[in-house]
Protein backbone atom coordinates (compact mmCIF):
# COMPACT_ATOMS: atom_id res chain seq x y z
CA UNK A 1 0.00 0.00 0.00
CA UNK A 2 1.10 3.51 -0.74
CA UNK A 3 0.04 6.89 0.93
CA UNK A 4 -1.82 8.76 -1.00
CA UNK A 5 -2.94 12.28 -0.09
CA UNK A 6 -3.30 10.83 3.91
CA UNK A 7 -4.99 8.30 2.32
CA UNK A 8 -3.87 4.66 1.10
CA UNK A 9 -5.13 3.28 -2.18
CA UNK A 10 -5.11 0.01 -2.48
CA UNK A 11 -4.02 -2.35 -5.33
CA UNK A 12 -6.98 -5.46 -5.01
CA UNK A 13 -5.31 -7.59 -7.59
CA UNK A 14 -3.02 -9.65 -5.66
CA UNK A 15 -2.96 -10.03 -1.71
CA UNK A 16 -0.44 -8.10 0.43
CA UNK A 17 2.60 -9.23 1.80
CA UNK A 18 2.66 -7.74 5.03
CA UNK A 19 3.46 -8.89 8.63
CA UNK A 20 0.27 -10.20 10.07
CA UNK A 21 -0.19 -10.90 13.49
CA UNK A 22 -2.68 -13.10 13.47
CA UNK A 23 -1.56 -15.13 10.69
CA UNK A 24 -2.52 -19.02 11.20
CA UNK A 25 -5.30 -18.39 13.50
CA UNK A 26 -8.21 -20.01 11.51
CA UNK A 27 -11.87 -18.99 12.44
CA UNK A 28 -15.23 -20.48 11.00
CA UNK A 29 -17.46 -17.86 11.31
CA UNK A 30 -21.45 -18.88 11.31
CA UNK A 31 -24.48 -16.87 11.80
CA UNK A 32 -25.07 -13.31 10.07
CA UNK A 33 -25.49 -9.20 10.39
CA UNK A 34 -23.39 -7.19 12.77
CA UNK A 35 -22.33 -9.11 16.63
CA UNK A 36 -20.77 -12.03 15.37
CA UNK A 37 -19.26 -11.04 12.13
CA UNK A 38 -18.03 -7.61 13.20
CA UNK A 39 -15.82 -9.55 15.65
CA UNK A 40 -14.01 -11.51 12.91
CA UNK A 41 -14.04 -8.85 10.41
CA UNK A 42 -11.33 -7.19 13.30
CA UNK A 43 -9.60 -10.37 13.46
CA UNK A 44 -8.87 -10.75 9.90
CA UNK A 45 -8.14 -7.25 9.24
CA UNK A 46 -4.88 -8.32 11.35
CA UNK A 47 -4.45 -11.95 9.45
CA UNK A 48 -6.73 -14.34 10.80
CA UNK A 49 -8.55 -17.06 8.01
CA UNK A 50 -11.60 -16.39 8.19
CA UNK A 51 -14.08 -19.00 6.52
CA UNK A 52 -17.71 -17.44 6.52
CA UNK A 53 -20.52 -19.61 6.27
CA UNK A 54 -23.58 -18.43 4.45
CA UNK A 55 -26.52 -19.66 3.19
CA UNK A 56 -26.97 -20.89 -0.59
CA UNK A 57 -29.30 -18.33 -2.53
CA UNK A 58 -29.22 -14.53 -0.36
CA UNK A 59 -26.36 -15.13 1.67
CA UNK A 60 -25.73 -12.55 4.71
CA UNK A 61 -28.67 -10.40 4.79
CA UNK A 62 -25.80 -7.81 5.26
CA UNK A 63 -25.49 -8.05 1.98
CA UNK A 64 -28.72 -6.69 1.49
CA UNK A 65 -29.00 -3.54 3.80
CA UNK A 66 -29.04 0.30 3.81
CA UNK A 67 -27.41 1.88 0.67
CA UNK A 68 -26.86 -0.93 -2.32
CA UNK A 69 -24.07 -0.70 -5.30
CA UNK A 70 -25.78 -2.72 -8.24
CA UNK A 71 -27.70 -4.96 -5.69
CA UNK A 72 -25.47 -5.76 -2.94
CA UNK A 73 -24.72 -3.34 -0.08
CA UNK A 74 -21.42 -0.73 0.23
CA UNK A 75 -21.84 -2.34 4.27
CA UNK A 76 -20.78 -5.95 2.89
CA UNK A 77 -17.41 -4.40 0.83
CA UNK A 78 -16.31 -3.39 4.62
CA UNK A 79 -17.97 -5.60 6.88
CA UNK A 80 -17.07 -8.70 4.83
CA UNK A 81 -13.19 -7.75 4.03
CA UNK A 82 -10.55 -10.57 4.11
CA UNK A 83 -13.16 -13.06 4.40
CA UNK A 84 -13.66 -16.26 2.25
CA UNK A 85 -17.34 -16.79 1.77
CA UNK A 86 -18.49 -20.02 1.00
CA UNK A 87 -22.25 -20.94 1.02
CA UNK A 88 -23.43 -24.38 2.89
CA UNK A 89 -27.16 -25.35 4.23
CA UNK A 90 -26.55 -26.11 7.63
CA UNK A 91 -30.14 -26.90 8.27
CA UNK A 92 -29.11 -30.26 5.77
CA UNK A 93 -27.99 -33.15 8.20
CA UNK A 94 -25.11 -33.19 4.62
CA UNK A 95 -24.68 -29.53 5.25
CA UNK A 96 -23.83 -30.32 9.18
CA UNK A 97 -21.49 -32.73 8.52
CA UNK A 98 -19.19 -30.89 6.55
CA UNK A 99 -19.72 -27.59 9.14
CA UNK A 100 -18.27 -30.21 11.46
CA UNK A 101 -15.44 -31.22 9.02
CA UNK A 102 -14.75 -27.60 8.62
CA UNK A 103 -14.82 -27.39 12.83
CA UNK A 104 -12.28 -29.74 12.97
CA UNK A 105 -9.92 -27.92 11.03
CA UNK A 106 -10.65 -24.69 12.71
CA UNK A 107 -8.84 -22.73 15.78
CA UNK A 108 -12.48 -21.15 16.73
CA UNK A 109 -15.90 -20.94 15.76
CA UNK A 110 -17.72 -17.95 16.12
CA UNK A 111 -21.29 -17.66 15.80
CA UNK A 112 -24.39 -15.67 16.77
CA UNK A 113 -27.39 -17.78 16.12
CA UNK A 114 -30.27 -17.88 18.82
CA UNK A 115 -29.09 -20.44 22.02
CA UNK A 116 -30.05 -24.12 21.37
CA UNK A 117 -29.83 -23.65 17.34
CA UNK A 118 -26.38 -24.88 17.11
CA UNK A 119 -27.15 -28.00 19.97
CA UNK A 120 -30.37 -29.07 17.34
CA UNK A 121 -27.84 -29.16 14.33
CA UNK A 122 -25.22 -31.27 16.72
CA UNK A 123 -23.05 -28.54 16.22
CA UNK A 124 -22.74 -27.10 19.55
CA UNK A 125 -19.32 -26.94 21.40
CA UNK A 126 -19.61 -30.71 22.60
CA UNK A 127 -20.40 -32.23 19.74
CA UNK A 128 -17.51 -30.60 18.02
CA UNK A 129 -14.49 -30.83 20.72
CA UNK A 130 -14.86 -34.35 20.01
CA UNK A 131 -12.69 -34.37 16.95
CA UNK A 132 -11.14 -31.06 17.91
CA UNK A 133 -10.35 -30.81 21.77
CA UNK A 134 -8.68 -27.41 21.03
CA UNK A 135 -11.94 -25.31 19.73
CA UNK A 136 -12.71 -22.39 20.68
CA UNK A 137 -16.16 -21.31 20.58
CA UNK A 138 -17.34 -17.60 20.56
CA UNK A 139 -20.89 -17.38 21.07
CA UNK A 140 -22.87 -13.95 20.63
CA UNK A 141 -26.39 -13.55 21.60
CA UNK A 142 -28.80 -11.07 22.75
CA UNK A 143 -29.49 -12.35 26.24
CA UNK A 144 -26.27 -15.24 27.07
CA UNK A 145 -26.79 -19.34 26.49
CA UNK A 146 -27.92 -19.45 29.95
CA UNK A 147 -30.46 -17.94 32.32
CA UNK A 148 -34.90 -17.23 31.98
CA UNK A 149 -34.56 -14.91 28.71
CA UNK A 150 -31.66 -17.04 26.42
CA UNK A 151 -34.20 -18.78 24.51
CA UNK A 152 -35.75 -15.10 23.74
CA UNK A 153 -35.31 -13.36 20.50
CA UNK A 154 -32.29 -11.11 21.25
CA UNK A 155 -31.55 -7.90 18.88
CA UNK A 156 -28.93 -5.34 20.01
CA UNK A 157 -32.00 -2.06 19.86
CA UNK A 158 -33.51 -3.97 23.15
CA UNK A 159 -30.13 -4.93 24.58
CA UNK A 160 -28.82 -1.39 24.84
CA UNK A 161 -32.66 -0.70 26.35
CA UNK A 162 -31.94 -3.58 29.08
CA UNK A 163 -28.16 -3.05 29.39
CA UNK A 164 -28.62 0.50 30.57
CA UNK A 165 -27.77 2.45 27.51
CA UNK A 166 -30.69 4.06 26.53
CA UNK A 167 -31.99 5.04 29.32
CA UNK A 168 -29.14 7.90 30.05
CA UNK A 169 -29.31 9.07 26.14
CA UNK A 170 -31.29 12.19 25.68
CA UNK A 171 -32.86 14.93 27.36
CA UNK A 172 -33.69 14.50 30.52
CA UNK A 173 -37.90 16.09 29.53
CA UNK A 174 -37.85 13.67 26.14
CA UNK A 175 -37.82 10.10 26.16
CA UNK A 176 -34.78 8.20 25.44
CA UNK A 177 -33.46 7.80 22.40
CA UNK A 178 -30.56 5.43 20.37
CA UNK A 179 -27.37 7.07 18.22
CA UNK A 180 -27.81 6.44 14.72
CA UNK A 181 -26.00 2.97 14.91
CA UNK A 182 -26.08 -0.35 16.07
CA UNK A 183 -23.94 0.15 19.30
CA UNK A 184 -25.04 -3.04 20.61
CA UNK A 185 -23.86 -4.93 18.47
CA UNK A 186 -20.60 -3.23 17.64
CA UNK A 187 -19.99 -3.45 21.34
CA UNK A 188 -20.77 -7.18 21.65
CA UNK A 189 -18.05 -8.26 18.72
CA UNK A 190 -15.55 -6.03 20.52
CA UNK A 191 -16.03 -8.50 23.55
CA UNK A 192 -16.47 -11.22 21.06
CA UNK A 193 -12.97 -10.56 19.76
CA UNK A 194 -11.13 -9.95 22.69
CA UNK A 195 -12.96 -12.96 24.86
CA UNK A 196 -11.78 -15.35 21.31
CA UNK A 197 -8.03 -14.02 21.86
CA UNK A 198 -8.02 -14.41 25.61
CA UNK A 199 -9.55 -18.28 25.21
CA UNK A 200 -6.81 -18.50 22.22
CA UNK A 201 -3.63 -17.34 24.55
CA UNK A 202 -4.97 -19.51 28.13
CA UNK A 203 -5.41 -22.44 26.03
CA UNK A 204 -1.67 -21.92 24.42
CA UNK A 205 0.32 -20.90 27.45
CA UNK A 206 -2.39 -21.11 30.23
CA UNK A 207 -4.21 -24.12 30.19
CA UNK A 208 -3.93 -27.95 28.53
CA UNK A 209 -4.10 -27.31 25.17
CA UNK A 210 -7.77 -27.45 25.17
CA UNK A 211 -10.33 -25.09 24.07
CA UNK A 212 -13.63 -24.03 26.06
CA UNK A 213 -16.59 -21.36 25.45
CA UNK A 214 -16.65 -17.73 25.27
CA UNK A 215 -20.19 -17.10 25.88
CA UNK A 216 -20.61 -12.80 25.19
CA UNK A 217 -24.18 -11.85 25.61
CA UNK A 218 -24.92 -8.40 24.02
CA UNK A 219 -26.73 -6.95 26.98
CA UNK A 220 -24.02 -7.60 28.99
CA UNK A 221 -21.35 -5.90 26.84
CA UNK A 222 -23.42 -2.87 26.70
CA UNK A 223 -23.84 -2.78 30.69
CA UNK A 224 -20.33 -3.25 30.77
CA UNK A 225 -19.81 0.11 29.35
CA UNK A 226 -21.92 1.23 32.60
CA UNK A 227 -19.07 2.78 34.30
CA UNK A 228 -19.96 3.91 37.70
CA UNK A 229 -23.46 4.14 37.42
CA UNK A 230 -24.10 0.62 39.53
CA UNK A 231 -22.18 1.11 42.44
CA UNK A 232 -23.56 4.98 42.86
CA UNK A 233 -26.98 2.94 42.76
CA UNK A 234 -25.89 0.52 45.36
CA UNK A 235 -23.76 2.61 47.98
CA UNK A 236 -25.83 5.99 47.46
CA UNK A 237 -29.08 5.30 45.95
CA UNK A 238 -28.20 7.56 43.01
CA UNK A 239 -29.47 7.16 39.55
CA UNK A 240 -27.85 8.62 36.71
CA UNK A 241 -29.95 10.19 33.87
CA UNK A 242 -30.07 11.54 30.86
CA UNK A 243 -28.53 14.80 30.74
CA UNK A 244 -28.68 15.54 26.62
CA UNK A 245 -25.13 16.63 25.74
CA UNK A 246 -23.95 17.43 29.20
CA UNK A 247 -22.24 14.41 31.02
CA UNK A 248 -23.29 13.78 34.64
CA UNK A 249 -20.97 14.70 37.49
CA UNK A 250 -18.23 16.04 35.44
CA UNK A 251 -18.47 19.72 35.07
CA UNK A 252 -18.35 21.55 32.78
CA UNK A 253 -18.16 19.22 29.92
CA UNK A 254 -21.39 20.03 27.30
CA UNK A 255 -21.98 21.14 23.97
CA UNK A 256 -22.71 25.23 22.96
CA UNK A 257 -24.19 26.76 20.07
CA UNK A 258 -21.71 29.67 18.84
CA UNK A 259 -23.32 32.97 17.24
CA UNK A 260 -22.99 31.38 13.36
CA UNK A 261 -24.95 28.79 14.38
CA UNK A 262 -22.35 26.43 14.75
CA UNK A 263 -22.16 23.98 17.76
CA UNK A 264 -18.67 23.49 19.77
CA UNK A 265 -17.90 20.96 22.45
CA UNK A 266 -16.08 22.01 25.36
CA UNK A 267 -14.51 19.66 27.95
CA UNK A 268 -13.07 21.97 30.32
CA UNK A 269 -13.66 19.56 33.63
CA UNK A 270 -10.03 19.47 34.61
CA UNK A 271 -9.24 21.90 37.63
CA UNK A 272 -6.26 23.76 35.59
CA UNK A 273 -8.24 23.47 32.57
CA UNK A 274 -10.82 25.05 34.28
CA UNK A 275 -9.01 28.26 35.00
CA UNK A 276 -7.80 28.45 31.26
CA UNK A 277 -11.56 28.04 30.09
CA UNK A 278 -12.95 30.61 32.24
CA UNK A 279 -10.28 33.20 31.43
CA UNK A 280 -10.53 32.66 27.56
CA UNK A 281 -14.18 33.52 28.17
CA UNK A 282 -13.47 36.78 29.85
CA UNK A 283 -14.59 35.25 32.79
CA UNK A 284 -11.90 36.22 35.20
CA UNK A 285 -13.83 36.04 38.42
CA UNK A 286 -14.99 32.03 37.41
CA UNK A 287 -11.50 31.30 37.10
CA UNK A 288 -10.13 32.34 40.69
CA UNK A 289 -13.84 31.28 42.24
CA UNK A 290 -12.57 29.02 45.55
CA UNK A 291 -15.98 27.40 45.16
CA UNK A 292 -14.83 26.33 41.49
CA UNK A 293 -11.49 24.95 42.21
CA UNK A 294 -12.18 21.50 42.26
CA UNK A 295 -15.15 19.35 40.63
CA UNK A 296 -17.89 18.51 43.13
CA UNK A 297 -17.84 22.40 43.47
CA UNK A 298 -17.99 22.92 39.82
CA UNK A 299 -20.97 20.64 40.39
CA UNK A 300 -22.63 22.50 42.55
CA UNK A 301 -22.50 25.31 40.76
CA UNK A 302 -22.93 23.69 37.41
CA UNK A 303 -25.69 25.81 35.82
CA UNK A 304 -23.81 29.52 36.57
CA UNK A 305 -20.57 28.28 34.77
CA UNK A 306 -22.86 26.81 31.73
CA UNK A 307 -24.77 30.10 31.76
CA UNK A 308 -21.43 31.68 31.51
CA UNK A 309 -20.16 29.75 28.19
CA UNK A 310 -23.33 29.81 26.41
CA UNK A 311 -23.35 33.83 26.74
CA UNK A 312 -19.76 33.89 25.38
CA UNK A 313 -20.21 31.23 22.93
CA UNK A 314 -23.39 32.66 21.32
CA UNK A 315 -21.41 36.17 20.78
CA UNK A 316 -18.81 35.12 18.99
CA UNK A 317 -18.41 32.45 15.96
CA UNK A 318 -17.25 29.08 16.02
CA UNK A 319 -13.98 29.72 14.22
CA UNK A 320 -12.91 32.23 16.90
CA UNK A 321 -13.97 30.43 19.74
CA UNK A 322 -12.11 27.80 18.56
CA UNK A 323 -8.99 29.50 18.00
CA UNK A 324 -9.31 31.06 21.73
CA UNK A 325 -9.50 27.31 23.05
CA UNK A 326 -7.14 25.97 21.46
CA UNK A 327 -4.53 29.20 22.43
CA UNK A 328 -5.67 28.33 26.33
CA UNK A 329 -5.01 24.63 25.40
CA UNK A 330 -9.01 23.70 26.27
CA UNK A 331 -9.86 20.49 24.88
CA UNK A 332 -12.49 21.38 21.96
CA UNK A 333 -13.88 20.81 18.66
CA UNK A 334 -16.84 20.61 16.09
CA UNK A 335 -19.81 17.93 15.51
CA UNK A 336 -18.57 16.23 12.02
CA UNK A 337 -20.93 14.76 10.26
CA UNK A 338 -19.22 12.26 7.37
CA UNK A 339 -18.43 15.11 5.08
CA UNK A 340 -16.35 17.05 7.29
CA UNK A 341 -14.54 13.71 8.45
CA UNK A 342 -13.68 12.86 4.92
CA UNK A 343 -12.14 16.51 4.69
CA UNK A 344 -10.27 16.16 7.59
CA UNK A 345 -6.48 16.74 7.18
CA UNK A 346 -5.83 14.47 10.65
CA UNK A 347 -8.00 11.74 9.34
CA UNK A 348 -5.93 12.00 6.61
CA UNK A 349 -2.85 12.07 8.08
CA UNK A 350 -3.84 9.05 10.32
CA UNK A 351 -4.70 6.99 7.45
CA UNK A 352 -8.09 6.21 8.43
CA UNK A 353 -9.48 5.68 4.95
CA UNK A 354 -8.36 3.99 2.56
CA UNK A 355 -9.40 4.00 -1.57
CA UNK A 356 -10.22 0.56 -3.15
CA UNK A 357 -12.28 -1.37 -5.91
CA UNK A 358 -15.32 -2.93 -6.23
CA UNK A 359 -16.04 -6.46 -8.24
CA UNK A 360 -17.35 -4.13 -11.35
CA UNK A 361 -14.07 -1.45 -10.59
CA UNK A 362 -15.84 1.31 -8.78
CA UNK A 363 -13.84 3.43 -6.53
CA UNK A 364 -15.10 3.23 -2.68
CA UNK A 365 -13.53 4.52 0.43
CA UNK A 366 -13.39 2.32 3.27
CA UNK A 367 -12.87 3.03 7.13
CA UNK A 368 -9.36 1.42 8.10
CA UNK A 369 -9.59 -0.45 11.49
CA UNK A 370 -8.02 0.26 14.60
CA UNK A 371 -5.58 -0.10 16.53
CA UNK A 372 -3.04 0.79 14.96
CA UNK A 373 0.60 -1.95 15.59
CA UNK A 374 3.53 -0.08 14.43
CA UNK A 375 5.87 -3.44 12.99
CA UNK A 376 2.72 -5.97 12.19
CA UNK A 377 -0.49 -3.46 10.98
CA UNK A 378 -3.75 -4.64 9.71
CA UNK A 379 -4.41 -4.64 6.17
CA UNK A 380 -7.49 -4.92 3.19
CA UNK A 381 -6.18 -7.84 1.32
CA UNK A 382 -9.76 -8.18 -0.36
CA UNK A 383 -13.11 -6.09 -0.30
CA UNK A 384 -16.09 -8.73 0.88
CA UNK A 385 -16.26 -11.30 -1.52
CA UNK A 386 -19.06 -12.42 -4.03
CA UNK A 387 -20.87 -15.12 -2.46
CA UNK A 388 -19.64 -18.44 -2.55
CA UNK A 389 -16.18 -17.07 -4.28
CA UNK A 390 -14.24 -19.09 -1.87
CA UNK A 391 -16.11 -22.66 -2.31
CA UNK A 392 -13.96 -24.82 -4.45
CA UNK A 393 -10.88 -23.17 -2.76
CA UNK A 394 -12.40 -24.32 1.14
CA UNK A 395 -14.06 -27.61 -0.48
CA UNK A 396 -11.61 -29.03 -2.55
CA UNK A 397 -7.89 -27.82 -1.03
CA UNK A 398 -9.57 -27.90 2.93
CA UNK A 399 -12.09 -30.96 2.74
CA UNK A 400 -10.64 -32.74 -0.38
CA UNK A 401 -13.80 -32.74 -1.78
CA UNK A 402 -13.85 -34.04 -5.59
CA UNK A 403 -15.24 -31.52 -8.62
CA UNK A 404 -18.18 -34.33 -8.97
CA UNK A 405 -19.11 -34.28 -5.21
CA UNK A 406 -19.59 -30.09 -5.25
CA UNK A 407 -21.41 -30.08 -8.21
CA UNK A 408 -23.61 -32.92 -6.81
CA UNK A 409 -23.87 -30.81 -3.27
CA UNK A 410 -24.48 -27.53 -5.30
CA UNK A 411 -27.75 -29.75 -7.15
CA UNK A 412 -28.96 -31.03 -3.75
CA UNK A 413 -28.90 -27.13 -2.66
CA UNK A 414 -26.48 -27.85 0.27
CA UNK A 415 -23.98 -25.45 -0.67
Amino acid sequence: MRPLGGEESIDMSEPKSRPSPLSGLKILEMGQLLAGPFASTLLAWFGAEVIKIEPPGKGDALRAWRGLHKGTSLWWATMGRNKKSITLNLREPRGQEIARSLAANADAVLENFKPGTLEKWGLDHDALKADNPGLIMVRVSGWGQTGPRSAEPGYASVAEGVGGLRYVTGYPDRPPVRSNLSLGDTIAGLHAALGLLTALYHREHGGDGRGQVVDVAIYEAVFNMMESALPEFDVLGELRERQGSKLSGIVPSNTYECRDGKFIIIGGNGDSIFKRLMRAAGRDDLASDPRLEQNDGRVQHEEEIDRALRDWTSSHTFSEVLVSLEKAQVPAGPIYNMEDIVEDEHFKAREMFETTRLADGTEVKLPNMIPKLTDSPGATRWVGPELGAHNDEVYQDLLGIGSDELEQLRRDGVI
